[in-house]
């Protein structure tokens, strides 16, 4: 109960923060964090509402195949419209009513256990569509922020690229560099401004992204990098978990073999039914008792006419029953070939990402590394200007470092850190893929949700 009053909540909060961003101007974002906005793409996912669709499809499905056991009670009534002349085959009667119910029948428990198995099998396919949309959500919230993350740091690249093309401007005018220096200082400051571009482009692609998945408008997410939690450490030799997917396919093999027995054993076992019958009769514009009169008593019908039994269906020769019995058994076989042919990509998937996660894991080092030293380059520089590089002007001394050289040492520190933000967002995307290969993705929703 706390914990549906909490979703409650938690829903009321979310609902009411997409209707304040819907109604901000797209030119004014506001952070939002990852858990409102895997919450958000959740609850606006169509892939998850036909899912719920199918949960909803299954639950009545099961009701249908448990039910026939209560008894079904109609009731008609009618008059004749003219006068009825003869005998018409049929008891006349103001109103009837009748009941109906399955007493026992093996075919139908199969129904029942096939229809159970389906619900399941609906139901982890929800779970499966709910972490799909997670995922989906998440790699695009993550990679917004790596990227205006990578902005920034391409902005002050930018900039010190101007400010190189401007000291290399006047040491050409000066004489003392070539023209080649100029024009090399010119196609640095034209790349850093493609990167710039590029990036640009790329978070507005992941901003539209984000308003497709959650409902918002486009531009009004910010993303709040404290919001995301760390990725669970996965790899290929963690112990995996049947993922919903693949339980859902699998539990829908299962249900169309229930379903199949059923079709088949309906073709040679008995089954039992409940039978009742009650009826007014009526003389109105008839003449039944003439037919029906009582030669003992002189009486027509009674007013009152009830009936009931048993009723034992014995198959003896349908071949209708026994095509469907053969269609339900090819049914059963293509699921569970499906089932096994999604067990073996799921293997294959898990494989491949467990490679490549070795792999991105050293390039992430390796361009931390790389952004470390360019760090501890871009201090001496730093440092060499301020102070000298302590050689003097003695022959065959290094020469003193120049403000060129501290502007590439700046531009170089910079693609080094936005190159290190991109190896990291590669190994998280892959390490969020894995967990879901290995069916631990509930692993990194708990991760999230308790952010």
């Amino acid at each position: 109960m706390l914990k549906r009053r909490w979703n409650s909540r938690r829903d009321w909060a979310h609902g009411l923060l997409a209707t304040a961003l819907a109604l901000t101007p797209a030119r004014l974002p506001a952070q939002v964090s990852l858990r409102t906005v895997v919450d958000l793409a959740q609850r606006n996912s169509t892939a998850v509402r036909a899912a719920q669709a199918d949960v909803n499809k299954s639950a009545a499905v099961l009701s249908e195949s448990r039910d026939v056991v209560i008894p079904s009670i109609n009731f008609s009534t009618g008059l004749p419209v003219f006068p009825e002349v003869g005998f018409t085959g049929s008891i006349p009667s103001i109103w009837s009513a009748s009941a109906q119910s399955l007493i026992f029948s093996v075919s139908q428990k199969r129904y029942i256990d096939a229809a159970r198995m389906g619900l399941r099998a609906a139901t982890a396919g929800l779970k499966d569509a709910t972490e799909q949309v997670a995922l989906d959500a998440s790699s695009a919230y993550i990679e917004l922020d790596t990227v205006n993350r990578e902005l920034d740091a391409a902005h002050q690249e930018e900039g010190y690229a101007d400010r190189l093309v401007q000291i290399e401007q006047e040491r050409s005018e000066a004489g003392v560099d070539p023209l080649s220096e100029l024009l090399q200082a010119k196609l640095t400051a034209a790349q850093v401004k493609l990167r710039r571009e590029q990036l640009e482009v790329r978070a507005s692609t992941l901003a539209k992204q984000l308003a497709t998945l959650t409902g918002l408008p486009p531009g009004s997410i910010t993303p709040d990098h404290s919001s995301i939690p760390e990725i669970p450490q996965v790899n290929g030799e963690s112990p995996p978990q049947t993922a919903p997917g693949i339980q859902s396919v699998q539990l829908l093999a299962r249900s169309k073999q229930l379903a199949a027995k059923g079709d088949e054993e309906v073709n040679y076992l008995p089954q039992l039914s409940f039978v009742g019958q009650y009826f007014r009769e009526t003389n109105l514009l008839n003449n039944v008792n003439q037919y029906f009169t009582n030669s003992k008593t002189g009486k027509g019908l009674p007013a009152n006419n009830f009936g009931s039994g048993i009723s034992i269906s014995i198959p003896l020769l349908d071949f209708s029953h026994r095509a469907k019995a053969r269609e339900s058994a090819a049914d059963a076989l293509r699921a569970t070939v499906d089932a096994e042919q999604a067990q073996r990509q799921n293997d294959v998937l898990i494989s491949e990402l467990s490679g490549s996660l070795r792999e991105l894991s050293t390039e992430a080092e390796i361009a931390d590394l790389k952004q470390q030293i360019s760090a501890e380059q871009l201090k001496t520089v730093t440092t060499q200007l301020q102070y000298g590089n302590g050689a003097g002007n003695a022959p065959g001394a290094p020469p003193q470092p120049t403000p060129k050289a501290e502007q590439l040492a700046q531009i170089n520190e910079r693609q080094k850190y936005e190159e290190s933000l991109e190896s990291g967002f590669d190994l998280a995307k892959a390490r969020l893929s894995l967990l879901r290969a290995l069916g631990h993705m509930e692993d990194w929703l708990n991760e999230l949700h308790g952010k």
